[in-house]
């Protein structure tokens, strides 16, 4: 687990290019119109103690940039504790989703992020998902297992976008895998800058609402970190 004593990092303006082209250039499966399916996974151990409220409140807003996209379904799976991994129902409401956020408590305990996986895989064959979005600052699992979940998620379709909380060098690298693997992102982010943060996970639900042209719309109105994408949709 991240010590309390690491200090976040800010992503630098390359590293953040790089995540919104992954994101623009990421498959779309679903015609525009249609809504849109994502899971918004967050390790709520002890460690994210201090940014989880923060998170929570940037996380309802992803629901208002998707609204006249025809809506997005979010289903919300944490874990925390003692082997406690939880998955929401799918959640069109806001109000509902961070009434459920705000219940949760974090918990001291090991990473669970396969079970993360594992749900998400379950979820893509049952139906469709257009990405997996998870916020995270540490890794205690065997990377060789989650990279073998990672690309079945790959071969799925299903992306991770992977956000990285801090600069734990071997979170970093597993989650750079993770992404790559299952065909999405990577981005670490300043805990300190939560616009960035909603900037980042709002791009991701509007690609996951409208796909690539409602991405490159909303990046023209929105300006700032989100502007970058401007030039990589065609």
């Amino acid at each position: 687990m991240a010590g309390d004593d690491k200090l976040p990092t800010r992503s630098s303006k390359t590293e953040v290019e790089a995540f919104l082209e992954k994101v623009a250039a990421a498959p779309s499966l679903r015609a525009p119109g249609q809504g849109g399916r994502l899971i918004f996974a967050m390790d709520a151990t002890a460690s994210r103690e201090p940014t989880w409220d923060r998170a929570s409140h940037i996380q309802a807003e992803m629901f208002q940039e998707t609204a006249a996209l025809g809506g997005l379904e979010i289903q919300l799976v944490y874990y925390r504790g003692f082997g406690e991994c939880r998955a929401t129902p799918w959640i069109t409401d806001a109000g509902e989703m961070l009434r459920r956020m705000t219940r949760v408590t974090c918990l001291a305990g090991h990473t669970q992020i396969r079970k993360v996986l594992k749900q998400a895989i379950k979820e893509r064959k049952q139906g469709k998902v257009d990405a997996l979005v998870f916020v995270g600052d540490a890794l205690e699992e065997d990377i060789d297992e989650l990279g073998h979940l990672a690309g079945q998620l790959g071969l799925l379709g299903l992306p991770c976008f992977m956000f990285h909380e801090g600069r734990d060098p071997v979170a970093g690298k597993a989650f750079r895998q993770i992404a790559r693997l299952s065909g999405g992102a990577y981005c670490p982010f300043d805990a300190s800058s939560p616009q960035q943060l909603r900037d980042l996970l709002s791009a991701v639900a509007v690609y996951a609402a409208g796909g690539r042209q409602a991405l490159a719309d909303y990046s023209s109105k929105r300006g700032g970190v989100v502007k970058q994408l401007t030039h990589q949709i065609k």
